[in-house]
């Protein structure tokens, strides 16, 4: 038996001890911070991510932060907000942006649970991988713009035929 068919699929769980236990039936690197914080580390296809999973419960909101380890310099800047637009209008859930202390490019999405504020094994999934498959998506166009020099719209373009060709 593996440890994902350990967790009961039906059972659902406050999000921070869900979380905990995808992370560890996965293998990822994980540690509770507290009730209302995990922070772990994903291997994407283009680097390792760190998650930050956040629980406001007076809300009923889980936040994930996924963070690709890109910095944008002040010199980069421009390009890469006009880039940062232009990805977000291909999303459909959550959205970059760039956090303003220190320059750091971010993946963010804040999931609504319901009055019971339980979270499911398959939203648990569906939360963490999208986070991922966002951050691979698109991390080849960030490269582009900020190390490569290309201009946003050649960059998306190049990175999402790249992103296509994968399949």
């Amino acid at each position: 038996m593996t440890a994902m068919e350990t967790i009961d699929t039906r059972m659902e769980s406050p999000p921070v001890e869900m979380l905990a236990a995808l992370f560890n039936a996965r293998g990822w690197m994980a540690e509770q911070v507290n009730d209302q914080e995990l922070s772990g580390e994903i291997q994407g296809s283009w680097a390792k991510y760190q998650l930050r999973c956040i629980w406001r419960g007076e809300d009923n909101v889980l936040q994930i932060i996924c963070l690709p380890d890109i910095r944008v310099s002040d010199a980069k800047r421009a390009p890469a907000l006009d880039l940062l637009a232009k990805v977000n209008e291909q999303m459909w859930l959550g959205h970059f942006d760039i956090w303003s202390n220190g320059g750091m490019l971010i993946y963010r999405h804040g999931a609504l649970l319901g009055d019971d504020g339980l979270l499911s094994l398959s939203q648990a999934q569906a939360v963490v991988e999208t986070a991922v498959e966002e951050c691979d998506r698109f991390y080849p166009a960030f490269q582009f713009v900020l190390w490569g020099d290309k201009e946003p719209d050649a960059a998306l373009e190049a990175a999402m035929v790249d992103a296509a060709g994968e399949a």
